[in-house]
């Protein structure tokens, strides 16, 4: 869900039907969108052509991709209402007698007892993969995420089960139509960028719009664009030598995402860079993916990449996919030992955010509520401040207990007159990690709103320190209401005691009607 530079924002949130967009060059009058590398049967990680052609207007995009697909494809339904990649019960399987393995793997065998018929690397895989998501698919060495990821553009053909890209069935295709797969579809960048060491950085992201036959000057410009957008800009002429590790992976997911496909399969794509570039590279994937809409399947054993990446995530082991969920289930709900000790030692403030910790705020007092109401709630709440809030909850900022003293003892019925600002506010997709200098700093806990400023939520202490650990994120016990009350009780009560008994009626009144907005 983004991160604080608003990856984390509507943008990282699936329906499913997420509708993906387009971008028209009004140089060339080119379509460009849905980036993505195209990969000749034979050639791997070598872009290929795209299905997009010159001029194609965007709302027929849906139509010219699945000219080069059987029509089963798109015939039943838009392409934005289908899953991208839909994968149920596939098994592969190396060795001699792949059927048998797999018979015997249903009946319950273990894939150990069974190497001399031969390896099962999959085992019943089941997942989707939505458009415009980042599925990440995690695990250690040897648990099947390469095999996997391969399956899915029928470069590791499927012993048994169903692959569909689209709605199309892929298992089974013959060789011609796998390659128009790869290059109309569905794309791979790998790990050692496979760039040709004979020819320029531009031609090199150029070389599928070549083997598209897409005119010299056309597929120049479209790959000079790509190297502005991943940061090479000025470097066209240069050789691969002469960059350096994290420059050659920006020039292998250029020439992906010239190539225009709908899908992008990254295989540890930055497992073989520098630490800080291959965070700088993180960050750069997920703002081209949030901005162009791409669909991402991303194999990784690092956890932190996975968490920091994913949407969702797949966790694997000894070829099965053990727990399928967002970053936030994977933290706070493994579904196995496995799991858990997986994750154990992510740094969860920089998974978790304030929309998954937050809780019902309590200290809030509609604005026509007024003073009486604030000081009588924050007496009961033993707290000095509350949250002040319109009829429809947007915040307006907060009171404290000894300015609501005052204006009662002075008769006043407006709290509004000592309206302060929120000291602290965050939208629910910040990260906690963001939150600790706030919540040192606020008298009240850090206030959740919505994208229209309506108070959601509140992040107290407490909450945020039990996030840090194996605790529940939602506090029972410990009350959320922590600043201590400035005024004593027995104060407080007696002013509402005096003030009402003395007022001749309009304190009175305006209490009554102070608690009757309340209770509604």
């Amino acid at each position: 869900m983004l991160r604080i530079f608003s990856l984390a924002s509507s943008g990282r949130s699936l329906s499913g039907t997420t509708m993906l967009p387009h971008f028209r060059n009004t140089d060339s009058g080119l379509l460009r969108g849905l980036p993505g590398t195209g990969l000749p049967f034979g050639v791997p990680g070598i872009a290929g052509t795209s299905a997009c052609l010159p001029g194609t207007p965007a709302e027929s995009y849906g139509e010219s991709v699945s000219s080069s697909i059987p029509q089963e494809a798109t015939a039943a339904e838009p392409v934005a209402a289908t899953a991208a990649i839909q994968v149920e019960g596939a098994y592969k399987v190396f060795g001699r007698k792949q059927r048998e393995v797999v018979k015997r793997l249903k009946a319950g065998v273990h894939r150990d007892e069974m190497r001399d018929l031969g390896t099962a690397a999959v085992i019943d895989a089941s997942f989707t993969v939505q458009q415009g998501e980042i599925f990440v698919v995690m695990g250690l060495s040897g648990s099947g995420k390469s095999t996997l990821i391969r399956m899915l553009n029928g470069l590791n053909p499927t012993t048994e089960g169903s692959i569909k890209v689209f709605g199309t069935e892929i298992v089974g295709r013959n060789a011609a139509e796998l390659r128009e797969l790869r290059r109309d579809r569905m794309s791979m960048v790998f790990q050692h960028f496979a760039l040709l060491p004979h020819r320029s950085v531009l031609d090199n992201v150029a070389y599928g719009l070549e083997l598209q036959g897409v005119p010299l000057a056309e597929r120049q410009e479209r790959a000079h664009a790509w190297l502005e957008r991943v940061g090479l800009g000025g470097w066209d002429e240069s050789m691969p030598g002469e960059l350096s590790g994290g420059m050659q992976q920006r020039v292998g997911i250029a020439r992906a995402l010239a190539a225009d496909t709908n899908i992008l399969l990254m295989d540890e794509a930055f497992s073989a860079l520098d630490p800080l570039i291959r965070r700088e590279m993180q960050e750069q994937l997920v703002e081209l993916q949030q901005e162009l809409g791409k669909t991402i399947v991303f194999i990784t054993h690092d956890l932190n990449e996975a968490m920091f990446l994913g949407d969702r995530i797949a966790v694997m082991r000894d070829g099965r996919i053990v727990q399928v969920g967002t970053p936030n289930d994977i933290l706070t709900d493994p579904a196995n030992d496995y799991v858990a000790q997986f994750v154990q030692d992510v740094d969860r403030a920089r998974v978790l955010t304030a929309g998954d910790v937050m809780e019902p705020p309590h200290a809030v007092v509609p604005a026509s509520a007024g003073p009486r109401t604030a000081l009588r709630m924050m007496r009961d709440l033993q707290t000095s401040a509350c949250f002040v809030t319109t009829g429809n909850r947007k915040l307006l900022g907060v009171v404290r207990d000894k300015d609501m003293l005052r204006v009662v003892r002075e008769g006043g019925t407006d709290l509004r007159a000592k309206l302060r600002p929120t000291p602290s506010i965050v939208t629910k997709d910040q990260l906690i990690s963001d939150l600790f200098e706030l919540a040192v700093e606020s008298p009240l806990p850090v206030a959740v709103v919505d994208d229209e400023d309506r108070l959601i939520g509140a992040v107290p202490r407490v909450t945020l320190l039990a996030a840090l650990t194996d605790l529940p994120a939602v506090t029972t016990e410990i009350p959320v209401i922590e600043p201590t009350p400035d005024v004593p009780a027995d104060m407080i009560t007696a002013t509402l005691a005096s003030v009402g008994a003395e007022g001749s009626g309009g304190a009175a009144a305006d209490g009554t009607s102070e608690e009757k907005e309340v209770q509604r």
